[in-house]
């Protein structure tokens, strides 16, 4: 009976050790100090900003030192009342969106062919075609709308927004890092690209995720944080388990407590 006390109080710390999440399974980059720096750096190829896409929302302005020179260049920063009047007070800037094609429509310039440009690009290819018609001018271009999305098992999942460089350990930290439930060793990004999606996983345990064309992310990229096995089964058969593990524990007292009134 002792034994049978035993092997049953073993089956249920089994049990309960098994949904356990172990420290391993928790860290990034877990052999990053086992990776040589060099194989890292030989091939990682740091991106500053994010391409522009069809459907990117862009905001641009052009300043020089004679800033009459160049009104004709700036979106005009006015709104409208509900009767169609002008009101004199300072809205948020305009913006430009890119076409299908990959254009905008500047004014003066006309077309501009701005799709798979970094937005430096974009301000220099500007600040070129001005040359000529003003001078010094200096262009600022922010992409208004680039966000991605990340969902799954994270702590607030949700849209971060990207204007320049945005890293997938960035977007995580801007969701509040993963939950204890989320595979470090399997997220899944989609990302549209030349009309097609791409499906991507990255294993962000391993240094590998430096050289990874899915480290730097792109507007509009989808993060997927898959739940680990505990997660699915807590899911799943959360009541079950409960009941199963009350049960062992039940079983385990009722068997002790007639073990030991035998032995009295």
């Amino acid at each position: 009976m002792r034994t049978i006390a035993r092997m049953t109080i073993l089956a249920a710390l089994v049990g309960l050790a098994s949904s356990c999440v172990t420290q391993k399974q928790m860290t990034y980059l877990r052999d990053a100090e086992t990776a040589i720096e060099d194989s890292v750096n030989a091939t990682f190829q740091p991106q500053s900003e994010a391409i522009i896409r069809p459907g990117d929302a862009l905001t641009i302005v052009v300043s020089a030192l004679d800033q009459e020179a160049v009104v004709p260049y700036n979106l005009p920063l006015v709104v409208y009342g509900g009767g169609g009047t002008q009101v004199s007070t300072t809205p948020a800037l305009q913006f430009y969106t890119v076409d299908e094609a990959g254009d905008i429509n500047f004014p003066v310039l006309g077309k501009l062919h701005v799709i798979d440009l970094k937005r430096t690009e974009v301000e220099n290819l500007i600040k070129t075609r001005l040359e000529s018609q003003v001078v010094e001018p200096t262009v600022i271009v922010r992409l208004v709308n680039g966000a991605v999305s990340v969902l799954g098992e994270v702590n607030r999942p949700g849209r971060v927004s990207i204007n320049g460089r945005l890293t997938i350990l960035d977007a995580l930290a801007a969701s509040g890092d993963m939950t204890p439930y989320g595979r470090r060793d399997n997220v899944l990004i989609t990302r549209e690209k030349d009309g097609k999606l791409e499906i991507a996983r990255v294993n962000l345990r391993s240094a590998d995720i430096y050289t990874s064309p899915y480290y730097f992310l792109q507007q509009n990229d989808v993060v997927y944080v898959s739940p680990n096995k505990v997660r699915a089964i807590s899911s799943a058969n959360a009541g079950l388990w409960l009941s199963m593990v009350s049960t062992v524990a039940s079983a385990a007292t009722v068997i002790v407590t007639v073990v030991n009134t035998a032995k009295k």
